[in-house]
């Protein structure tokens, strides 16, 4: 008899809900997490005073240069905040010539649910119809009525807060009540209403609790108190993590076994029955190894790891990788791409004030190559907007009580688009083996190629000159435009598509159920499954794909297929 029924393998976004999942449907579930457990009293710096931080909360350059060269330029990356994300010295990864990538990661019990930005948009069947309208990639083998039901389970044990609105290609969801525009965003959506109706802006739909209602309440969840400090833990659980939700109620089930410091090596395969059998893991601490069986494999790493725990599992049948006889193991390895941003001032509002630090922002959907296919470029991009007043900073001139009265204000109102655009999938975009490069425990690090191309660029062109045509439409003045510079593989920490799923299983790695075509009782359901990137945050589908397809397993099971 195998120890488990089920192994899920990372207990971050994806793992934490496959955990859930198959726990409630009364299977013993082993989640293994590579990274150290995480206790809220001393591990979330939430309630530290800024007075308390070591250094005014920043890393000195001496141990940042040593230990975290890739992780240091990431945005939430502080003293309060390090242990959060991995040590590089510890975890090195290679990149192909002329190409650079920053990998940023966070190994710790719930992984980078600890550390995501919480915008929550459903894909549509415009991003999963986009492969075959265009001809790009392969089709994916679902569409959204197949996730539709599980975005409602998702977003309503989430606790997902935003605006009900009717824009097809961001679906409205089962939404708590919205935070509030400030006097900037509201003046701003009058103005983009006249100048181009067509383009909408809302706040963006986010997993923090604008209330929080009995069953979050159940798991010890509270609402939002509008402080913004989400990156450093949130101590009320008003934000979503796996340590706040579904881990939690996984535990509730009495079917959990957690095991942190366990780093999977590879995936145990049967050449006899074809399936995979358990999992081998080293003590992050002891370095010791441990065999684990199970029915049932649930791979929930991220992309990259759940790429190499794949290519690391290579069999005398599968030499080139554990379920990789495609060949799209590592393959198709995108992100989203930034790196347009025009910032101008709001002329007056001098009247209008905000308060709190909202946990969200502003957000233009994607409005181009929708209906028809008219652009000189494929897929489209979306809008982060920044709006807010200058603060009470002392420095405007004066003297005397002019100066006193010119600095009892704020200052001017400014906005600042951000673009987000869709990148492709590209077949040499990919993660391999690293030679005989390894990390601190003997595994092999993984070499990672990947570029932007003239696609992306295209779109950020785009974005930015439509950024400046709407921000003079509305009269925002003084702009200040950045040179258009595509951000660098993997800045978005949105990576994807390291085995992607598919219809033919001669070009994916998974079925419509994240099922791997050669390996019927292995499922991933993390990053790596996905066909093509869409432009929206992608960490809610995710979540999705990990319900429906542990629900999917864990009906196998009881059927006696798995």
């Amino acid at each position: 008899m195998p120890d488990f029924d089920a192994i899920v393998i990372g207990s971050g976004i994806s793992g934490g809900w496959a955990a859930k999942e198959l726990c409630e449907r009364g299977l013993k579930t082993l989640v293994l997490e590579r990274g150290p457990d995480i206790d809220p009293t001393t591990d979330y710096t939430d309630m530290m005073d800024p007075w308390e931080y070591k250094n005014l909360d920043r890393i000195s350059p001496a141990e940042a240069d040593a230990d975290y060269p890739i992780q240091k330029d990431v945005y939430v990356f502080f003293e309060s905040t390090k242990h959060l994300w991995v040590k590089d010295s510890q975890h090195p990864y290679a990149v192909a010539p002329d190409t650079t990538y920053q990998w940023l990661r966070g190994y710790q019990v719930g992984g980078r649910s600890l550390l995501w930005a919480r915008m929550s948009f459903r894909l549509s069947d415009y991003d999963f119809n986009a492969n075959r309208r265009d001809g790009v990639g392969v089709d994916w083998p679902i569409r959204y009525a197949d996730l539709e039901p599980w975005y409602d389970t998702v977003e309503e044990f989430v606790g997902v807060s935003g605006e009900d609105h009717d824009i097809p290609q961001i679906p409205a969801g089962r939404y708590l009540p919205p935070f509030e525009m400030n006097g900037g965003e509201a003046w701003f959506k009058q103005k983009l209403k006249t100048s181009h109706p067509e383009r909408d802006f809302i706040i963006a739909p986010v997993a923090n609790l604008r209330r929080a209602d009995p069953q979050h309440v159940e798991l010890g969840r509270g609402a939002c108190q509008v402080r913004n400090k989400c990156f450093r833990g949130c101590s009320f659980g008003a934000y979503f993590s796996s340590n706040s939700a579904t881990l939690p109620a996984a535990r509730n089930t009495g079917n959990l076994t957690l095991k942190a410091d366990s780093i999977v090596h590879s995936i145990v395969y049967d050449p006899d029955t074809k399936r995979a059998s358990g999992v081998r893991v080293i003590d992050r601490l002891t370095k010791a190894a441990t065999v684990y069986t199970a029915k049932v494999v649930f791979l929930n790493a991220s992309a990259i790891n759940s790429a190499m725990i794949l290519l690391n599992s290579a069999t005398e049948d599968m030499p080139s990788g554990l379920a990789n006889s495609s060949d799209q193991v590592g393959r198709n390895l995108m992100d989203h791409v930034a790196g347009a941003q025009v910032t101008g001032r709001i002329p007056g509002l001098h009247d209008s004030h905000h308060f709190g630090n909202r946990p969200t922002v502003g957000y233009i959907p994607r409005y181009q190559n929708l209906d028809a296919l008219d652009r000189p470029y494929k897929r489209g991009f979306a809008y982060q907007v920044y709006a807010n007043r200058a603060a009470w900073t002392g420095d405007r001139p004066g003297i005397g009580s002019a100066f006193k009265d010119e600095n009892r204000m704020p200052g001017d109102w400014w906005v600042t688009f951000d673009p987000y655009a869709e990148v492709l999938p590209y077949a040499d975009n990919r993660v391999t083996v690293a030679g005989s490069l390894t990390d601190a425990w003997g595994l092999p690090a993984p070499r990672i190629s990947a570029t932007h191309r003239a696609n992306e660029r295209a779109l950020l062109e785009a974005a930015s000159a439509d950024a400046v045509a709407m921000m003079k439409a509305a009269g925002i003045q003084d702009l200040q435009i950045n040179p258009v510079e595509p951000s660098t593989p993997g800045n978005r920490i949105h990576e994807m598509g390291t085995a992607r799923m598919g219809r033919d299983p001669k070009t994916s790695v998974l079925n419509k159920w994240n099922q791997c075509h050669d390996v019927d009782n292995l499922f991933i359901t993390d990053g790596s499954a996905m066909t093509s990137s869409a432009v929206q945050n992608p960490s809610i589908t995710y979540m999705a794909m990990s319900a429906r397809a542990a629900h999917h397993a864990a009906d196998l099971i009881e059927q006696g297929v798995l």
